[in-house]
């Protein structure tokens, strides 16, 4: 299986990408982390300070350096029996990268969540940096308040998970990424692929539910 979450940013699509990819062993590669942890790790201060703005601006970073990030990821062995994509592609142009590049995707997951909801989520999002682990206070507590339930280490609060930047990212979501949603129901039609749109306004179990059912159907294709 090879699959896209869309959703915009707070949606839970970091919680699903974890359970998937833990339930069926697939690679699971969040742009968004591996974005943060190269910023943490590259010497290159300029590209950083560059990225960082469009970041804390709640801006896109550009599809170039983007897709650089993500297919060095994709090379790795782990991703030869499948794997799972979150937070990419956010727009047409990443979209037709990955069909140049001729990395099929069969599988295409919605998740769906008001956006005065999304706004509550993010506020109340915690993140164990290294691992990309995402808890809530609220909706997914972790046992310790504000420590990660593995390693026990201490959890972030993102710097753009404020309201203002929230704000700039749903707009970009419904410009740049909401068009993938045509282009990639277009593709439904054909043989073995998939599209699903998903509720996640229900419970964490309930939506696991759901998402483990329409997996086990496809894998019967």
């Amino acid at each position: 299986m090879r699959i896209i979450l869309l959703g915009p940013p707070g949606v839970g699509k970091g919680t699903y990408a974890r359970f998937i990819s833990e339930k069926y062993n697939l690679a699971n590669i969040s742009i968004g982390n591996m974005i943060r942890n190269f910023l943490l790790n590259n010497n290159d201060l300029l590209l950083t300070k560059k990225l960082s703005n469009f970041i804390n601006k709640g801006n896109m970073i550009p599809d170039h350096i983007t897709f650089k990030i993500m297919k060095t990821r994709l090379s790795n062995i782990d991703c030869n029996k499948g794997f799972l994509l979150d937070g990419f592609p956010r727009n047409i142009v990443q979209a037709h990268i990955l069909k140049r590049e001729k990395i099929h995707i069969n599988i295409i997951l919605e998740l769906y969540v008001p956006n005065n909801e999304i706004i509550k989520r993010i506020i109340g999002r915690r993140i164990h940096l290294p691992s990309g682990r995402t808890y809530h206070i609220v909706f997914n507590p972790p046992k310790i308040k504000n420590r990660d339930d593995i390693t026990g280490e201490k959890l972030i609060t993102r710097t753009d998970d404020n309201i203002i930047t929230i704000n700039n990212r749903l707009k970009e979501y419904l410009k740049q990424t909401k068009p993938l949603i045509k282009y990639y129901k277009k593709k439904f039609v054909k043989k073995n692929f998939l599209y699903k749109k998903i509720n996640n306004t229900t419970s964490i179990k309930e939506v696991q539910n759901k998402i483990d059912k329409i997996l086990k159907n496809f894998k019967k294709f």
